[in-house]
């Protein structure tokens, strides 16, 4: 039956036997709270920077790919606590989180319009190999999490042909070079004259992201390209 088939009282139920916890300090949550509890929520880092034409997103992502919107819920700092929203939905096999906090943030976007005209969501792929060994796209999850909320499509069109080493510990540089002919894109003509919200976990360097635009850019050069991720990082 799952637990959307329960009734109100069989899941009140389960919350007393199973309880939710906040991912984040580890308090039980109450009704109406998902992943995080009130407390730590309210204390969420949000970076705000949507409403910045020119903003530290779009600062990182500058090249010869015109980057439109950019956003990021939050700013990721390693040692703090909120680290472990990322590190749970990216490594711990919850995808969950990832999808509840991007449907979040897609709510406190929605008034600002940041979402208006934007015609398909396009999550940044993992390689088949390293799709396999997690068993799901964190990214993927976020995409799916936005198109709950806006109702915009999300597509498939951005691939993975090879894999790569991980970004974690790598400088700006060899970022970027790790990146570089990774990403590619299917059926580009079907992304021409289109508005592209592309999303990943956290922009770094920003090196994955900017592939991923550029090879956009290449095969739909009239198509219009905006930003998103749960985390931005402090560059040092």
């Amino acid at each position: 039956m799952g637990w959307r088939g329960l009734t109100e009282w069989g899941r009140d139920l389960l919350r007393i036997i199973f309880p939710e916890v906040c991912e984040v300090c580890g308090r039980s949550l109450v009704k109406g709270e998902q992943v995080m509890c009130l407390h730590c929520d309210v204390s969420l880092p949000r970076t705000r920077v949507h409403t910045d034409d020119f903003n530290v997103i779009h600062q990182r992502l500058a090249g010869s790919t015109p980057i439109d919107r950019a956003a990021g819920m939050f700013y990721y700092y390693r040692e703090s606590e909120y680290a472990r929203l990322i590190h749970v939905a990216k490594y711990g096999s919850r995808p969950v989180v990832a999808r509840r906090l991007a449907e979040a943030y897609a709510r406190e976007l929605m008034p600002d319009r940041f979402f208006d005209g934007i015609d398909v969501i396009l999550p940044v792929p993992l390689h088949r190999s390293k799709l396999i060994s997690r068993g799901y796209n964190q990214s993927q999850e976020i995409a799916i999490g936005l198109s709950a909320v806006t109702g915009i499509a999300v597509g498939d069109n951005l691939v993975a042909r090879r894999s790569h080493s991980t970004q974690t510990k790598k400088n700006s540089y060899s970022r970027w070079v790790n990146a570089q002919g990774v990403y590619d894109v299917d059926c580009g003509d079907e992304l021409e004259g289109k508005h592209v919200l592309v999303v990943d976990d956290v922009i770094t360097t920003g090196a994955t992201l900017l592939a991923c635009c550029e090879a956009i850019h290449r095969v739909a050069p009239t198509a219009r390209i905006s930003v998103l991720s749960l985390a931005v990082t402090h560059l040092r």
